[in-house]
């Protein structure tokens, strides 16, 4: 605006230098108006001629004193200071360091430029290509906000006009905008510009800015870059978590939001479902058909879960072929409820040349199964596991909840086996760790139960160490054998070859580098395998009370008739009865066993060497009556 020394406004002359207020005379002007009985005077200020918009800015204009308008009009003094373009530059350079999103962004330069420039509004808008507009967001100096949108077909709108020539516009006024009761002002429009692309335009509100627009076009850049990296930040963080296929969470972010529900669930003390689902066949369907008909079903697949699922439930991409949905403040019989219902949608969809959708449905619950994420999704693989197992049988897509199966029957074992090889490396999941702690805590119901336990874990310790697969269920044979030849009670019998089946227990504990290496072992490493006995017995049997009477065999199977073994050198009869049968039985299979270094040996060798060792590893008498029924144990190695 135009500065001023005096004006006259309401019968008040406002005097820029002394700042006072004077009566003006204006006796001679009433009488002239009373004088003449044709022209009343006007009482209403607002004439029949004149638009209520028009003369609100009219009397925003004269109210110079009151504080209400106080923000809309310019300080003469603040328009002809001189603006420090250095400072506003420093200023801008060192707040927008901090700021990472567009909002920071946006109120940053507001607040700067009110305070450097004096202006009277900023104003923002980017331009969305769906609705052909510019969404435009201002701000005036007393913080008001304003949202307006600026449509492309308006081609006379300097804004349009900024954005289309990729130009800055100055403008006189602000009635472009078609905001009521804003003062008039000068404006400069600004694109911005990132990349060789407008995206969109920033305007700057006051009078006299054109003189410096190659300025301001720095700066409005500089927003535009900035601008345009936090969209493809937004837009990488999104597709970093979207499985591109399914359009569903991929497995990392499926993790992520596992991990925040779980935290919720345990806040409001709430169930947590999980539902795994697994295509069935699709390996020959990808073999058979191509990979993109695998690619149609696995899309199909997600596309019905996505339709029959909750807004508050989420679903990812677990796997290859697995599709996992978190079910929140869900219990086990609510999300079969679920699974059964889109098995059944599934099976409803035909495909070309594979037919129905069949798939296995694995179910577990927090905190009913474990408060363990990955625990809780080893559980959920697990059952889907055994569906795959069952449905292959019955024909159809079996629902299976960790609740519903025995852990250590074959296909539950099995299964556990297949599922924590697959997702080791993944998950970092200690495969043995979680074997030990189902084991210790497994309540013994029964000596059929307790058979069953020993069996399925000496199975797991053996497919551990893969060049003595089958060694404890052939050792348990051997102790059984040699037990029954001595006269001993079948309760005796019974704990030996149970024991026997336990006696490299420990060896779960032993480093795979060390358990699996193909040459002799080293002092050191043998230092470590020796460990095994103690390992098996304190940290495997000891937790749990039913397995006490096991520990005696597992421990000092390995010491020597001599006093020579380890790991507490017992001698002679120190050492337990049913250790020192079990000890004879695990070294003749041993020494007929094939090993990486060596081939095994006859069993007239190996009955040699027992001969040998007889009282000093060994128990004599016990050698003499293993050598006795020693070709009767003959089997195929």
């Amino acid at each position: 605006m135009t500065s001023f020394k005096s004006v006259k406004v309401g019968g008040i002359i406002l005097n820029e230098n002394s700042k006072t207020e004077t009566k003006a005379k204006t006796v001679k002007k009433t009488a002239t108006a009373s004088s003449n009985p044709l022209k009343a005077p006007i009482s209403n200020p607002i004439q029949k001629d004149v638009g209520i918009v028009e003369r609100l800015n009219t009397l925003n204009k004269n109210k110079t004193t009151n504080r209400l308008y106080g923000g809309y009009v310019n300080n003469p003094s603040a328009t002809s200071k001189n603006i420090d373009y250095n400072s506003l530059i420093s200023d801008l350079n060192k707040k927008l360091n901090t700021k990472t999103s567009t909002n920071e962004l946006f109120a940053t330069f507001h607040e700067t430029l009110c305070a450097k420039l004096n202006c009277e509004y900023t104003a923002f808008g980017l331009y969305h290509e769906k609705s052909k507009c510019i969404n435009l967001k201002l701000t005036d100096k007393l913080g008001s906000n304003y949202s307006l949108k600026i449509f492309m077909s308006d081609d006379k709108n300097p804004v349009v006009e900024a954005f289309t020539k990729v130009i800055p516009v100055n403008v006189k006024d602000n009635k472009f905008l078609k905001i009521p009761y804003m003062l008039d002002s000068g404006a400069l429009i600004l694109p911005l510009i990132s990349i060789k692309k407008c995206i969109g335009v920033m305007i700057i509100g006051k009078d006299n800015l054109g003189a410096n627009a190659d300025l301001f076009s720095f700066i409005s850049n500089y927003a535009a870059m900035f601008i345009h990296n936090i969209e493809l930040i937004e837009k990488t963080n999104k597709y970093a978590n979207t499985d591109t296929l399914t359009s569903l969470y991929n497995h990392g972010g499926f993790q992520e939001i596992l991990k925040n529900e779980i935290d919720n669930a345990e806040k409001t003390s709430t169930d947590l479902s999980i539902i795994m689902f697994d295509v069935n066949n699709i390996s020959k369907i990808n073999r058979e058909l191509g990979h993109a008909k695998g690619d149609e079903v696995i899309k199909l697949l997600a596309e019905k879960i996505k339709q029959n699922i909750r807004s508050t439930d989420k679903a990812g991409r677990y796997g290859g072929d697995e599709i996992a949905v978190i079910l929140p403040n869900t219990n086990t019989a609510d999300a079969k409820y679920l699974a059964e219902y889109i098995t059944y949608c599934l099976s409803c969809c035909f495909v070309d040349d594979v037919g129905p959708i069949k798939v296995s449905v694995g179910i577990s619950t927090y905190p009913e199964c474990t408060k363990n994420q990955e625990k809780l999704l080893i559980l959920a693989e697990q059952a889907m596991y055994i569906s795959q197992a069952k449905g292959y049988k019955e024909g159809m897509s079996a629902i299976i909840s960790s609740s519903d199966f025995n852990f250590w029957d074959d296909v539950a074992l099995d299964s556990f086996a297949e599922v924590l090889a697959k997702r080791h490396s993944q998950i970092g999941i200690n495969f043995e760790e979680e074997l030990v702690h189902k084991f210790t805590n497994e309540k013994i119901i029964s000596q059929n139960h307790l058979m069953e336990m020993v069996t399925s874990l000496a199975g797991a310790i053996d497919a551990k160490d893969p060049y003595t697969k089958g060694h404890s269920t052939s050792v348990s044979r051997y102790s059984e054998a040699l037990a029954r030849s001595l006269n001993l009670p079948e309760e005796e019998v019974q704990r030996i070859r149970l024991g026997a089946l336990l006696h490299d227990v420990g060896k779960i504990g032993i480093p795979e580098n060390v358990l699996k290496k193909p040459d002799k072992l080293l002092d050191d490493e043998w230092e470590i395998m020796k460990q095994h006995p103690v390992i098996g017995a304190e940290k495997v049997l000891m937790p749990n009370e039913a397995l006490h009477e096991f520990i005696p065999i597992v421990k000092y199977h390995h010491e020597h008739y001599d006093g020579t073994g380890y790991p507490e050198k017992l001698k002679g009869e120190e050492i337990p009865y049913a250790a020192r049968i079990v000890s004879v039985a695990d070294a003749y299979h041993a020494l007929i066993s094939d090993r990486p270094y060596r081939k095994g040996m006859s069993v007239e060798k190996a009955c040699e060497i027992l001969k040998m060792g007889s009282g000093i590893q060994w128990d004599p008498d016990l050698v003499r009556h293993f050598i006795t029924i020693a070709p009767s144990l003959a089997t195929i190695i």
